[in-house]
């Protein structure tokens, strides 16, 4: 038998591969299948089972296509209702692949058909519990995500239902079985994740506040509903798309992999709706870009940050990259929900220039000019565009939090006379920020390099006292 955890860092996300006597199982799979082919492949298997825990909100499964590459089969727990062939199994049925067997338990909270997949060994010893997003490294599945695609449902009566399984179905299983969970710190499916990726189902007992001996109905609600914040606006999106089916990724990448010259992708952007987005690196996008674009750097949480703000999972996209990452910048998007890529700029934004286009630029100071700045008039305008637990924990004085999840409430922040200095962590979502309403014609906004941890360390500025934060969302 052979378990192996294939995790993706752009979306704090855990897929799961389990082999025995040449048949295997696929826990959760993202977007692209080669993967999990070439991994069967390599050890002469075949895919029997393609397991889904949930219907997923924070990214498209690739369900669909490996159950159409292998005729694998794929299972989801009670009360689901896809609008594709799949066998819905019922709690404590066991599923036979190769010398060990799968029993699935359902577990409704995340969300109602929320399920965990308990893994026997090949002398009926349980030994690893596959928990989705009801139960992570320290924390538990958020119970407001379903609340958006059924109406009926309350985050309250989902927080209930939650409770009654970890009370009942997950508490009593064995000490030394081995968690393996469907994400990891970063991801906005739970509010205070650990950084691990696995641990024990006894250590979680003993550490994880949900787990707590003796903690009632109502406290675990309340402990469980403080400090959540609005998902998300492509959750819902992705959840439609893993329920109703999409279309397949082999003609999602045909279509997005198609160069364009100067000529004509300023013909597309003239004849279509499309966003064009721009994938290099903050630095790079600062000194110039094709005006009206925006910026979501393919080396941070792209993915993300492109479902976060991008509000039409449907929208056409034009995109600029670095040559040659034009296919994982597709397929990232495709992770997403984003499947309408039309094309990308054949030789990326050099080609823009030597071909005589216009460019636009944002304007940038370091962190000294910055706090030369600051020294001057301690009443600088400064937007924190960093989230509110982060700012919350700790800030600079008189800085004012405008979160880049909620860029277009920000909008009003730019409406006035003043020259704002923007900065968040590290630079990366200062330059998104500035770059979506630099696109909508605001020009009174200044990036600070460097973010947060750089300007604290010059001692220049008046930080607020730190708070450790007690959501992570």
């Amino acid at each position: 038998m052979k378990v192996e955890q294939i995790y993706t860092g752009c979306l704090a996300h855990g897929a799961y591969y389990i082999e025995s006597n040449g048949e295997v199982a696929i826990i959760d799979p993202l977007r692209e299948t080669e993967p999990y082919l070439q991994r069967a492949e390599k050890d002469g298997a075949r895919i029997k089972y393609i397991l889904e825990t949930h219907f997923h909100a924070d990214f498209v499964s690739g369900h669909l296509d490996l159950a159409t590459k292998t005729a694998g089969t794929i299972v989801y727990g009670p009360t689901a209702k896809p609008a594709f062939p799949a066998y819905v199994g019922k709690h404590g049925e066991k599923l036979k692949l190769g010398n060990v067997e799968i029993e699935l338990l359902h577990t409704p909270g995340h969300t109602m058909e929320s399920s965990c997949f308990l893994l026997y060994d090949e002398n009926g010893k349980p030994t690893a519990l596959f928990t989705g997003d009801t139960l992570f490294i320290g924390d538990v599945g958020r119970p407001d995500l379903a609340q958006h695609v059924i109406a009926e449902l309350t985050q309250e009566k989902l927080a209930d239902h939650l409770y009654d399984s970890l009370r009942t179905v997950i508490l009593p299983l064995p000490d030394d079985l081995v968690v393996y969970p469907g994400h990891g710190a970063g991801s906005a499916c739970g509010k205070k994740m650990s950084s691990e990726t696995t641990d024990t189902l006894g250590h979680q007992k003993a550490t994880n506040y949900a787990l707590r001996p003796g903690l009632s109905k109502d406290e675990f609600r309340t402990e469980l509903l403080t400090g959540l914040t609005p998902p998300p606006a492509y959750f819902p999106q992705n959840v439609l798309m893993n329920i109703k089916g999409y279309e397949s990724l082999d003609e999602v990448m045909h279509r997005g992999m198609t160069p364009l010259t100067p000529i004509a992708f300023e013909a597309a952007v003239a004849e279509t709706d499309a966003l064009v987005l721009d994938t290099r690196k903050p630095e790079d996008f600062i000194r110039g870009y094709i005006p009206g674009s925006i910026n979501i750097g393919i080396d941070g949480n792209f993915a993300p940050w492109a479902g976060a703000l991008i509000p039409d999972v449907q929208q056409d996209i034009l995109l600029v990259c670095e040559p040659g990452r034009e296919e994982e910048v597709i397929i990232r998007l495709s992770r997403v929900g984003f499947d309408h890529t039309i094309g990308y700029l054949n030789g990326g934004f050099e080609a823009w220039k030597k071909a005589g286009n216009a460019i636009d630029q944002i304007q940038s100071v370091s962190t000294q000019a910055f706090a030369s700045a600051y020294k001057n008039n301690p009443e600088l305008p400064i937007l924190d565009v960093r989230k509110q637990s982060e700012y919350d924990s700790e800030h600079i004085l008189g800085a004012v939090n405008a979160p880049l999840d909620y860029v277009n409430e920000s909008m009003l922040l730019a409406e006035t006379d003043k020259t704002w200095y923007v900065h968040c962590a590290g630079g990366y979502r200062s330059v998104i920020f500035i770059s979506i309403l630099q696109a909508r014609g605001y020009r009174n906004l200044i990036n600070v390099e460097g973010g947060f941890k750089a300007i604290k360390d010059t001692g220049e500025f008046r930080i607020s006292e730190y708070h450790s934060p007690a959501t992570m969302l």
